[in-house]
């Protein structure tokens, strides 16, 4: 005689189901048969360079989609770096203006010192991501 599951692990499979059902991104198209970058030969992990201090501007700051980084200068020489993924609904934010970092996909706002959130939907600021500054060159940490 099989015993029939309990109601705990049914709902429970259910929501791990539903958990990567929501892992998607809005406007990807999912399945990506593309592998992840492996990290460099030397088994090293980051310290590749990102832009040089001109590249971002006073003020603002730069996307880098292929990183999902985003890079700011809020005040001259004070450079700070967050994820790009927007705390949402995963999105890639798309602009840096007026003080703060766009997502395009429901308005999400976060402020470009410390990636606190200005306007919803996002629920939490975006996770810093560690830099260092070596000369005119900002580099992964």
């Amino acid at each position: 005689m099989t015993n029939p599951p309990a109601r705990r692990t049914v709902l429970g499979t259910g929501a791990a189901a539903a958990l990567l059902v929501g892992c998607s991104k809005y406007g990807d198209s999912g399945g990506s048969s593309q592998a992840p970058a492996s990290p460099p030969a030397s088994g090293a992990v980051g310290g590749a360079e990102l832009a040089t201090k001109s590249d971002i501007p006073v003020g603002g700051g730069k996307i880098f989609k292929d990183r999902k980084i985003v890079v700011t200068q809020p005040t001259k020489d004070e450079f700070k770096a967050f994820s790009a993924v927007c705390t949402h609904q995963g999105c890639t934010v798309s602009t840096v203006a007026n003080g703060t970092i766009d997502c395009p996909c429901h308005g999400s706002k976060y402020r470009i010192t410390d990636a606190s959130v200005v306007a919803g939907p996002a629920p939490r600021p975006l996770p810093a991501e560690r830099i260092t500054v070596e000369g005119n060159s900002i580099r992964l940490a």
